[in-house]
């Protein structure tokens, strides 16, 4: 049985770890909203699927279905992974989910933010809202509730007390406007454990998030930040990611340490084709997915899991490009592709479909 908790997690000594320390297991959720994907989710499922087997091969993985999708999502998974019912609007595990916390004892908790659709992006959030204290419930996790609206793909953490995130993002006025900045700072402090906010300005480009910084940049280890990159000076992107790369080379962390940023070049501009647009049933109040369109495509965009890191890929000349790069950034650790265009084309990518729960 799991219990809300009133005091914060840094004033009992708990902390948000770096996505590499290790884990329990990772979390994800069923994709079907036909609003979003095309074809009811079928082709999303299908690469869902794949994403989940590849993290089976390094930990275990839940995965929350809608009732009425369990016995589909029981029959593609490989048996190894889990299905449990969670109900649920859509399946962005990262954002939704909870965030987990740690202490020094090694014992689990996790904070319950405040979720409202990016903004408002797309309408009926309910039963994203409750995901938390579901995850809660089946883990027997205590939990404590943030009084701040925040998607976990807009922070990324080193676990030694440096938060990264996007002015785009949390200071958008669509999240808390109520709130200063220094608020803000106060609270991701409170809630994470930060000693240090690092803000970059702006996400990847058309990134319908308001810019999470999960697309963008993420610490490999501390000291260490990728940064999606490209050469191209007429493309959006690049003025975008050469802001970020000024300020991240002007930032010291929690610990003094000047940061290194490894680039990582983006794929070439992914649009949506005619065919997978027609695939959504457009529905008024939600975001639209409309042919010629560019996706915000990302390599950034991976997870890390017990030894590995799996990393989307889009049939793109820097497809392998990329993965030499985070493989040479990561020799502990075996770094797998998974083809992710059917993700790209829901909103997001391989982390944004996955949460970690750490060992503790």
């Amino acid at each position: 049985m799991s219990q809300a908790i009133l005091s914060t997690p840094r004033a009992d000594g708990f902390y948000m770890p770096a996505e590499w320390a290790p884990h329990t297991c990772t979390w994800m959720l069923w994709p079907q909203r036909p609003d979003n994907w095309r074809f009811g989710g079928k082709p999303a499922q299908k690469a869902f699927s794949v994403v989940a087997k590849v993290i089976r091969r390094f930990e275990s993985v839940t995965m929350g279905a809608n009732p009425d999708q369990f016995a589909i999502a029981r029959q593609i998974l490989p048996r190894e992974v889990r299905v449990v019912e969670l109900s649920n609007n859509d399946a962005w595990m990262r954002d939704c989910g909870p965030t987990f916390v740690v202490n020094g004892r090694g014992d689990v908790r996790l904070v319950n933010w405040r979720f409202n659709a990016w903004g408002g992006l797309y309408q009926d959030w309910s039963l994203d809202e409750v995901v938390p204290l579901k995850v809660a419930e089946l883990e027997g996790l205590d939990y404590y509730d943030a009084p701040l609206v925040l998607e976990g793909g807009s922070i990324h953490v080193d676990g030694e007390g440096t938060l990264l995130t996007t002015e785009q993002c949390l200071l958008n006025e669509n999240r808390n406007p109520h709130l200063s900045r220094q608020e803000i700072e106060n609270y991701l402090r409170e809630y994470t454990g930060a000693e240090k906010i690092l803000w970059l300005g702006e996400g990847v480009y058309n990134d319908e998030t308001d810019g999470h910084v999960d697309n963008l940049a993420c610490f490999l280890r501390p000291g260490l930040v990728a940064l999606t990159w490209t050469d191209d000076h007429n493309d959006p992107q690049y003025p975008i990611s050469k802001d970020a790369f000024d300020r991240l080379t002007k930032f010291t962390d929690a610990k003094g340490r000047h940061l290194e940023v490894v680039k990582i070049h983006q794929p070439d501009p992914i649009l949506i084709t005619e065919e997978e647009a027609a695939g959504v049933i457009p529905v008024e109040g939600t975001y639209p997915r409309n042919a010629g369109d560019r996706m915000a495509a990302s390599y950034i965009n991976f997870y890390f899991c017990n030894g590995g890191a799996v990393v989307p890929t889009f049939d793109d000349p820097h497809d392998q490009i990329a993965l030499d790069v985070l493989q040479s950034a990561l020799p502990e650790r075996a770094v797998i592709g998974v083809p992710a265009r059917e993700i790209l084309l829901g909103g997001g990518n391989i982390h944004c479909i996955t949460q970690q729960q750490p060992a503790g």
